[in-house]
């Protein structure tokens, strides 16, 4: 199975990996399955994530059931300071089932007000070293979606990887991954497929591939036929065909710059709408040529995009800054047309 160098760790990482997000809604049997045909494929990268809920606790666990030296584990928290950070590698050492985690995150830094106080005295860093040091951790990254920020940073921050969105329709990233492999700082690709909203995710991963400066990619996954179908990619040819450069062109005209990745830092919704899977709906309903299908969808959903109250709550979650509110009114109009 070909590998790629991440970074300067010394850890060497099959270029399609396991993103952790979606497992939070399975149940053990079905994650233990999916970890185990992980390793049967050869994929040997998992991230998930402490704010992933039970995500860290199944892995863990079905890590009990594999070998752990056949992967190269990644997890991650939003703690900015220095107790929050130290119990948190704790908390994901246990929840793991491990005696050391390979890379421990800085998640979803946003801006340099939260950068300066993760790097502040009593800020997380700190427990991020003292932990490498103990052999708790064996590495420190960094994950962001905001291009500007990591901007700012990159030619000096101490951080041995990135992990930033790379898709078809969002190529911010490439003049930063060119800094990061420069640097020796291994970069790790989220929202391969968009979340999803990629409706050819073969052909995403396949130009996710194509550049260099990535170590790896990490769809979401929440059956074994994933894990088989992602991983097939990498026996494809990283050359584009005709009737491919076609497809992504139509792809990255379409789908524009705002539409959901389905990353789900938005819910809860106090309303518990699924803010996720309106939108999911609404473009198989607008976009793809599955109208009937999505009509039947969403006439299923115990709560629609309709119950929204403007209460506010999703929006300043969203790390896109998507108008959300405005988005779930259109979801509301869409239907009402097609119904």
């Amino acid at each position: 199975m070909q590998k790629r160098a991440l970074g300067l760790t010394g850890l060497n990482v099959v270029p399609i990996g396991f993103g952790g997000i979606p497992i939070q809604r399975l149940e053990q049997s079905q994650v233990t399955a999916i970890v185990k045909q992980l390793a049967k494929e050869g994929l040997n990268f998992i991230d998930t994530a402490r704010g992933y809920t039970t995500s860290e606790e199944m892995i863990g666990e079905a890590l009990k059931e594999c070998r752990r030296e056949d992967f190269i584990l990644a997890t991650k928290s939003m703690s900015r300071d220095y107790v929050g950070m130290k119990n948190d590698i704790e908390t994901s050492l246990r929840n793991l089932n491990t005696d050391a985690i390979d890379l421990y995150q800085c998640h979803l830094v946003k801006d340099l007000s939260q950068y300066t106080q993760i790097m502040s005295e009593e800020g997380a860093y700190k427990a991020l070293l003292e932990a490498k040091a103990a052999g708790k951790i064996r590495h420190i990254g960094i994950t962001a979606h905001s291009a500007d920020f990591i901007r700012e940073i990159i030619r000096e921050m101490p951080f041995e990887t990135l992990q930033f969105p790379y898709n078809l329709v969002e190529k911010q990233g490439e003049p930063l991954f060119e800094i990061a492999s420069a640097r020796g700082i291994g970069v790790i690709v989220m929202k391969p497929i968009a979340g999803g909203a990629i409706p050819n995710g073969r052909l995403s991963l396949k130009h996710v591939l194509n550049n260099s400066h990535v170590t790896v990619a990490i769809p979401g996954m929440d059956s074994t036929d994933q894990v088989v179908a992602n991983a097939s990619v990498l026996r494809d040819s990283l050359i584009f065909s005709p009737d491919e450069l076609r497809e992504m062109s139509e792809i990255v005209s379409t789908l524009g710059e705002r539409f959901c990745r389905r990353c789900g830092y938005c819910l809860p919704c106090p309303q518990n709408i699924d803010i996720p899977t309106q939108f999911l709906l609404e473009g198989y309903l607008t976009r793809y040529n599955l109208s009937e299908w999505a009509k039947i969808r969403y006439e299923g959903l115990s709560v629609k995009a309709e119950a929204c109250v403007a209460c506010g709550a999703c929006e300043p979650k969203c790390p896109y800054n998507l108008p959300i509110i405005d988005m779930l009114k259109n979801v509301v109009t869409q239907f009402e047309k097609h119904l």
